[in-house]
Parts: structure tokens; C-alpha cells; sequence
């Protein structure tokens, strides 16, 4: 199957092919579709870095309660003053850019046959059980715990390492808020989820500016597989994430800033206490938006299940069933997206303890 890049610079579109005309009402996550995004700007928390690393106790500690509050509460959060110069953020998004600016014959050579294979680039999300297309080309590629990479265009492998790297430790000073916003050790997340050996995906993903953008979609609603996710983007007015059964444009990032999100293991680790929030992507017919997003994820091998620190300690039942990492990982991303389908397939439907 071809590009959407392919497709829009082939011919002169004035509407979309049929099998790109996406059923609003097809799920659950889609009946909210009916009631208009609202602007909440300034509403998403947050979070200064900077506290959590040079802060002094108070302001860390002040830090770390607003890291629990907004993954309590949102399950999203903007970081600034966060370390990673914002020309190593514009380079990766130029980088990316240039990659899905390659000829068409130059990425089907890296087109990949399974999930777990460390570069693969397409279309849609999965074109293969997809009845209808998604308004969207992406590359995946697999940055830790071995580092991969497209031998082109030149100098992508030396800006995506640059790039994985300092993502990487924000991350995990990330979850080190985290486990302490939980009531656990710092390190706690990451020995547990063995990060050491983690699963760091970068994923560039493409949305050309499409003729009928209100019967398209880039993305349909869905939950990120792994703990944390880092994006950034070269422009606004496309994602939306689902809050208090609204559907909410995420604009105006601050300068140089992450938007972060709460996935879905780190929704079982916390036995619910965090979850992870449905968003989805929208298409314009102005411009091409560009995002990159960082997944992290457990070792592959690790099953991920509730902490014992906070089930049995805490008098609360397992809301979640134990699965290896990369069997999620295949169940999630070799099917259609639905929204939280997969992770409610291991919710624990029990009558609750003496919490």
C-alpha cells in the first residue's frame, strides 16, 4: 500500500478516496465525536523539570506531588526547562522529515513484516486488517536497549541517537517522580520494569494536509502501549486527548517543552491509581504536521502486574492480569486500534477489598 505522501502528490485531490472516510460512530472512544473539541488552554499541568533535578528538598518534593497530581488527574503533562536543547528537538523533527520526504522505493525497503522488527515504516496503522485507512505515514524504530536505525537520509542515525539519549534520562528521572508520587522508592519503576534492558521506541509519524479533513482521521483514539511517552511536534492544532468525557485540543505547547503521557503499563503497574488516557489525531488541509514521539516500555521478557506495594499493602485487590511485555505489545499493535480494548482485555472485574 502506498504513501498518503504518495497519494496527495500524485494527483491534484479534491476528496478523499472512500477507504479513507473514517465512521466517527465505529466505537465507543468515537461517539464523543459528536459534541465539538473544546479550547482548554492553560489547563494541562505543567511540570518545571529543573525542580526535580536542582531543586532545593522543598521545591522537589513539591515537584513530586505535582507529577502525581497530573497523572492522576490528566494522565498528561507538559515538562519545560528539561535539559534537551531545542535544536536537538528541531533537528530530530527535520530529521524525520526529511526520511518520509525520501522516494517511495527507498522506504519500502524499510517496510518491516512484523510488529517486533526494529525499523518499519507505512501507513495507517495497520494496513493489513484495516478496512479504513488512517490519514497517516509513520516510522517506528526500535533506539534501546539496541540502538537502530535508517541508513538514510545521512546524518539521521547520529541526530536520532543524539536525540533517544537525552529523551532517555529525562525519562527516567520522569519516573523516579513517579515512583515516589506512588509512595515507593525512586528507583522502584525502574528495577522493576528492568529499563535497564527497556523497550525505547521512537515513532515519527506524518500527516499530510488532507481536502476533507473533517471525514479523515491521522490517528483513531487509543491508549500508548509501555509507561511514559515524550512527544514533540512541528506544529499544533492536532492531537486531542479524551478528559471528563471531552474531547480537548492540545495547543500551544510551551516553548521547547514534552508533552507526556501515562500508557497503559504504567496504568496495570499502579493498579489503576495512574491511567492512561485515550487521545487521537485530526488533520488539517493547510499544512503537514509532523510529531515524534518516545515510547518507553518494560524489558520485552517482563510481565508487567500490579505492585505488590500497592495491592497488598495497601488492603486493595489486582484490578489487572500479569502479561509479558511483548505479548501485549503484539496483541495491541498486530490488530486494529479501539481505543483501551486491549487493556481492558486484562481488567480484573472483582468485588472490591477493604479499600
Amino acid at each position: 500500500m502506498g504513501s498518503v505522501k504518495a497519494l496527495i502528490e500524485s494527483t491534484t485531490l479534491t476528496s478523499i478516496p472512500p477507504n479513507y472516510a473514517y465512521n466517527t460512530t465505529s466505537n465507543t472512544c468515537n461517539q464523543q465525536n459528536a459534541i465539538d473539541p473544546v479550547e482548554l488552554e492553560g489547563q494541562i499541568p505543567t511540570i518545571d523539570y529543573s525542580m526535580l533535578v536542582s531543586g532545593s528538598g522543598q521545591q522537589r518534593s513539591q515537584c513530586v506531588q505535582q507529577v502525581g497530581e497530573a497523572c492522576r488527574d490528566w494522565g498528561f503533562f507538559y515538562v519545560i526547562n528539561h535539559g534537551v536543547p531545542g535544536e536537538v528537538m528541531e533537528r530530530m523533527l527535520g530529521a524525520c522529515g526529511d526520511f518520509f520526504d525520501l522516494r517511495e522505493e527507498e522506504k519500502r525497503e524499510m517496510e518491516g513484516e512484523e510488529v517486533l522488527d526494529p525499523i518499519r515504516c507505512g501507513t495507517s496503522f495497520n494496513a493489513a486488517v484495516e478496512q479504513v485507512f488512517f490519514w497517516r505515514d509513520f516510522l517506528k524504530v526500535f533506539v534501546h536497549p539496541i540502538f537502530h536505525s535508517p541508513d538514510k537520509p545521512p546524518g539521521f542515525s547520529d541526530i536520532s541517537l543524539n536525540y533517544s539519549k537525552k529523551v532517555r534520562a529525562v525519562m527516567l528521572e520522569l519516573l523516579g517522580a513517579i515512583s515516589e508520587s506512588l509512595g515507593v522508592d525512586k528507583c522502584y519503576i525502574e528495577k522493576e520494569m528492568e529499563l535497564e534492558h527497556g523497550l525505547q521506541i521512537l515513532a515519527a509519524n506524518l500527516y499530510p494536509p488532507c481536502p476533507q479533513p473533517e471525514l479523515a482521521m491521522g490517528m483513531p483514539p487509543h491508549s500508548d502501549h509501555g509507561l511514559l511517552t515524550l512527544l514533540i511536534e512541528n506544529q499544533g492544532h492536532g492531537l486531542q486527548i479524551h478528559h471528563n468525557g471531552m474531547w480537548i485540543h492540545v495547543n500551544n505547547a510551551p516553548p521547547s517543552s514534552f508533552l507526556v503521557n501515562i500508557a497503559d503499563h504504567l496504568e496495570i503497574l499502579s493498579n489503576g491509581k495512574y491511567k492512561s488516557v485515550v487521545h487521537r489525531a485530526v488533520v488539517n488541509n493547510k499544512a503537514a504536521r509532523i510529531s515524534v514521539a518516545m515510547a518507553h516500555g518494560p524489558a520485552l521478557d517482563k510481565v508487567v502486574e500490579p505492585a505488590p506495594e500497592l495491592v497488598k499493602n495497601g488492603g486493595y485487590k489486582a484490578k489487572y492480569i500479569g502479561m509479558k511485555y511483548k505479548d501485549y505489545l503484539a496483541s495491541q499493535q498486530g490488530s486494529q486500534l479501539n481505543g483501551k480494548s486491549c487493556l481492558e482485555r486484562l481488567r480484573i472485574e472483582c468485588e472490591p477489598s477493604t479499600k
